[in-house]
């Protein structure tokens, strides 16, 4: 009873939990690091050094009106932040944050499940949220709100093509779906994917900023042409709820990116005896390291490079990274062949 129901629901809530906790300082720590790139502090006046910040923004969204425009179509407006959290949320119970942890005289596995389809059921279930902000551009009655929500759904067509390749470039080269034996196959060549497939890396973290709709790809919430894009009509908690899918993405695709390429749990370098030692820092906390990285990476590009033309962004998209990773994943076949 205890293994098959309290563990489990445990896990979720902890999971979900840790999730919401980290979005909420995520921001704090993207106002932060954009400050300091412009040579300014960020936040500072709520709580020491401003790390309470992020505490008074959500009671503030909160305490906020929830204002649905009066043309609107009602059920579908309110519904879609709902359609774009939860898959962003339910993604993470096939991630592995590590291999095993000791309690309660058991050794309880550092992820909810294992299926064996893992990576397929992440970008099936990931593919899900576009629908969200597609209802709630058009639900909205606003043409900005319409053609924020046009241009994500033709970006995320663009660039999930792109994505879904490297994805089995990675398959190939593992030779499982399951996200843990993805982890295990890396331990025992000794070598991240990152080093095997550098191609497919760079275009996975490429296509992701794409589809969290970041910068410089951002052109669906474009504030200079769109006000704010597919959200431009909501407030309140409802604008919060797009606000968390939005970072809870950004951490989705860290997290699978971590798991893919660098490892997940595993320390730098696993097959080389001399970083042996590494192995004592327990391995979910290498697995927030190297999220926390790629997260970082995301706000440093947000703070150094401009928005895209949208011709930029398809001509990209289309000419440039779904070639490379076609190429990609015909070399992969290739090598995997001839070894």
């Amino acid at each position: 009873m205890v293994d098959i129901y309290v563990i489990p629901l445990l896990k979720i809530v902890i999971v979900l939990a840790a999730v919401i906790a980290g979005v909420a300082y995520m921001t704090l720590l993207e106002r932060k690091v954009i400050g300091w790139i412009q040579v300014r502090l960020g936040p500072m006046r709520v709580g020491p050094y401003g790390t309470l910040q992020p505490i008074a923004d959500v009671l503030k969204l909160l305490l906020k009106e929830d204002i649905t425009p009066a043309r609107a179509d009602k059920w579908v407006y309110k519904a879609a932040p709902i359609i774009v959290l939860v898959p962003a949320l339910i993604v993470f119970a096939v991630i592995p944050f590590g291999e095993t942890v000791r309690l309660f005289g058991r050794d309880i596995p550092l992820y909810v499940a294992d299926i064996n389809v893992g990576l397929l059921y992440i970008v099936s279930v990931a593919s899900i949220g576009i629908y969200g902000i597609i209802l709630g551009g058009w639900a909205s009655n606003s043409k900005y709100s319409l053609l924020g929500s046009l241009r994500s759904s033709a970006q995320l067509i663009s660039y999930e093509l792109a994505v879904t390749m490297t994805l089995v470039s990675v398959i190939m080269t593992a030779g499982t779906l399951s996200m843990v034996k993805i982890v295990e196959a890396q331990q025992s060549s000794g070598l991240w994917f990152a080093f095997v497939q550098p191609v497919a890396f760079v275009i996975f973290f490429i296509g992701g900023l794409a589809e969290t709709n970041r910068a410089p790809f951002d052109l669906p919430e474009g504030e200079q042409e769109l006000v704010a894009g597919f959200f431009t009509e909501y407030s309140g908690i409802r604008f919060a709820l797009f606000f968390l899918a939005e970072y809870a993405n950004m951490i989705v695709v860290s997290s699978v990116a971590t798991t893919l390429f660098l490892g997940g749990w595993l320390h730098p370098f696993p097959g080389v005896a001399v970083f042996g030692f590494l192995g004592f820092i327990p391995g979910w906390i290498w697995f927030l390291l190297k999220t926390f990285v790629l997260l970082y990476l995301f706000i440093w590009i947000r703070a150094t490079f401009p928005r895209y033309r949208y011709d930029q962004l398809m001509r990209l998209g289309w000419k440039v990274l779904i070639p490379l990773a076609i190429v990609n994943m015909v070399v992969t076949g290739i090598v995997k062949v001839a070894l």
